[in-house]
């Protein structure tokens, strides 16, 4: 089969579910609404517990279907524009342009999905342009092309096909999961961090969707009234059960990796050895809600043991650095950052809190100590047109700052928001806050809103619309501070990017990082800060992301339509025909930055494609209510629950220590 081009965006639209057609046959997927089963597709012989209505999710599919004949009819009439075409703006200026454009989000994840299934389907990676693909779980030195999957995509993207409510799809891959997932196989080391929010966080989101919200792309079941062994929370236990091996540490720290078939933890074999501390510390929200599904408190108390260990040290501003030591606990180096290594740490500390009924104190006050620390060292603002600015500490808190911004810490202007508001609009906090809502509430706002608009800018500055994966900025020097002292101080707004090109100087990409891999945390980012604040201004800045991802990253047949997506090289050169010289076999080889890197990135899948899909959806379900639900790190969507009225099992076990002020945070 030849390979497939990565070309510039035409309008048309191939998927390989719908067989060998040219174009989205819009009979043929209202059929699929209408009904979802008639495929025959095998399903997982032992069903969950039977939730009576199941069955009833017809009625909503045929809504569905009638929808999605109105949005084919605009389709063909020209007002509605599905990815893939030329951009334009007059379609979506109505009052309905909300729906049609989840829809064209929900488009991009059908052909992404669809092309994956009919190229490497059960595979864990998958590269859309040479249609290759390989499995996480070979052994180190395996040459066959046999061996054992984890799911990496399968289960990772499942819970956003049920949010979308693609039955069929759902129905596929849950019986891949019931007949070709096996644990007890994989012979690798398998890195623990992401086995867990991947895999084990898609598993317990699938579950909890599944049980909780049948009407989600409902599935019929045979055996109607029988129960059985639930197959999400069946695998999830198992998967668990093998990733405890690698806890087995002195000190309660992960190591980074585990060999899942025989459940032994294995050290870094870089970085002499020592954990990421981020990942050491982004296993909570999935290891606490297992043990809430299953009574189990082991997986709790592992969970928890990491937390008292890592805090041991009361790090000044509960800032640390970005390696820890599995068999002693101590940090290793001093490099302070939110970037990568360190990021999900941070946004760990509130989810919690938020995830066990807000009882759980001791994980608010580490939060509120960060934002502190985070304020006093890591924020300044740049030379010409005071953007703020999330910078390193590489050489830790009293030393040199670098300007640096990974696009990972775009995760935090939303995760501030969520945890100022409590996943209540801001209105609403305000208005039950009364008189305790203060300076100090509103000076977290706007640190939220500037650095929202700081990793827009990071986006907008770059001639595809795409950030790359990391950005430098400019900055005074001195470089400006936070104001503790005077009273009167407020925080610096940043120039309006609409008035001002001065903006585009502070921003200094280098060649290395000009790299886009298809990342979320701006897209979350603005999914909470639109939800939240209620500014329609971060829908319209996703719409515009979501209009360059599908431009410059689609991956074309020969036929010109659009079958996938992949990573690209080069945010800094437009992949269309003209700048590019995409379109033929012999382009598509050439060499430099502007070949794609041919990779879908499981991620594009799982957080992506779901938060775009959610800032566009209207309707506040209690799947996706804020003051319900809480994302793990990987978007996998967990409910909250209340450990004040659970019983002794579900509680903090473990108490801060008094920080003691270490020699080297008193240096000048």
């Amino acid at each position: 089969m030849s390979k497939k081009s990565f070309r510039p965006s035409l309008p048309t639209i191939k998927s390989s579910y719908y067989g060998n057609a040219d174009h989205v046959n819009f009979k043929e997927r209202i059929e699929d609404y209408l009904a979802p089963n008639s495929r025959n597709l095998p399903m997982y012989k032992d069903k969950p517990n039977h939730i009576p209505g199941r069955q009833k999710g017809n009625y909503g599919n045929k809504i569905g279907a009638v929808i999605l004949l109105l949005v084919g009819v605009l389709w063909l009439t020209g007002i509605v524009r599905i990815p893939g075409e030329s951009t334009s703006t007059h379609w979506a200026s109505g009052p309905h342009r909300w729906k049609t454009r989840k829809e064209a989000v929900r488009e991009a994840f059908i052909q992404s999905w669809d092309y994956y299934a009919e190229h490497a389907w059960g595979m864990d990676t998958f590269h859309p342009v040479s249609q290759t693909s390989k499995n996480m779980g070979c052994a180190p030195g395996d040459k066959t092309s046999v061996c054992s999957p984890t799911g990496w995509i399968i289960v990772d993207a499942l819970d956003t096909a049920m949010i979308m409510n693609l039955t069929s799809r759902v129905a596929k891959a849950r019986e891949w999961i019931s007949t070709s997932l096996d644990f007890g196989k994989v012979e690798s080391e398998m890195n623990t961090f992401e086995t867990t929010i991947r895999v084990l966080g898609g598993l317990l989101s699938a579950h909890y969707l599944s049980t909780t919200f049948p009407s989600l792309a409902p599935l019929s079941e045979d055996d109607v009234g029988e129960k059985g062994e639930d197959l999400y929370i069946e695998k999830a236990v198992d998967l668990s059960e093998r990733l405890l091996g690698a806890f087995d540490t002195p000190t309660g720290i992960p190591y980074s990796s585990c060999i899942l078939n025989t459940s032994i933890g294995v050290r870094s074999r870089g970085d002499g050895g020592a954990a990421s501390t981020a990942e050491a510390t982004t296993l909570q929200l999935e290891l606490k809600y297992l043990s809430k599904l299953t009574g189990e408190p082991l997986y709790w108390e592992k969970a928890e043991q990491v937390m008292a260990a890592i805090d041991a040290p009361r790090r000044e501003g509960n800032l640390l650095p970005i390696f820890v030591d599995p068999e002693s606990g101590n940090f290793r180096g001093s490099n302070i950052r939110l970037g990568s290594r360190g990021d999900s740490y941070y946004e760990y500390l509130i989810k919690q809190y938020l995830q066990t009924g807000s009882r759980e104190t001791i994980y608010l006050d580490m939060w509120d100590e960060f934002l502190e620390g985070l304020k006093k060292y890591l924020i300044t603002w740049s030379e010409h047109a005071n953007l703020t600015v999330l910078v390193e500490r590489q050489s830790g808190l009293h030393h040199e700052i670098t300007a640096k911004m990974d696009h990972l810490v775009c995760f935090l202007p939303g995760t501030i928001v969520l945890g100022l508001t409590n996943g209540k609009t801001v209105e609403q906090a305000k208005a039950e806050m009364g008189s305790a809502w203060g300076k100090k509430q509103e000076e977290d706002l706007v640190l939220a809103e500037e650095l929202m608009k700081t990793c827009w800018g990071m986006n907008l500055v770059t001639p595809t619309g795409l950030a790359p994966e990391i950005a430098y900025f400019r900055i005074g020097k001195p470089a400006p501070t936070w104001n503790f002292t005077d009273p009167e101080w407020t925080m610096p707004r940043s120039l309006p990017f609409e008035d001002t090109q001065s903006w585009r100087e502070d921003y200094d990409i280098h060649s290395n990082d000009v790299h886009n891999l298809q990342r979320p945390e701006t897209v979350e980012s603005l999914f909470y800060m639109w939800r939240l604040t209620g500014d329609i201004k971060y829908r319209e800045w996703g719409w515009k992301i979501f209009e360059s991802f599908m431009k410059h990253t689609a991956v074309y047949d020969e036929d010109g339509m659009v079958v996938g997506y992949t990573s690209i090289g080069s945010i800094k050169v437009l992949h269309d025909k003209a700048a590019s010289g995409f379109g033929g076999k012999t382009n598509r080889l050439m060499i430099g930055q502007r070949v794609p890197r041919d990779n879908m990135e499981g991620f594009w899948l799982s957080e992506t494609l779901k938060y775009l899909f959610l800032l566009f959806e209207d309707d506040i379900s209690p799947w996706n209510d804020l003051e319900n639900i809480v994302f793990n790190t990987e978007a996998h969507i967990f409910p909250r629950f209340d450990i004040g009225t659970e019983g002794k099992v579900w509680k903090t076990g473990w108490e801060r220590k008094e920080r003691v002020v270490l020699e080297e945070q008193k240096l000048p």
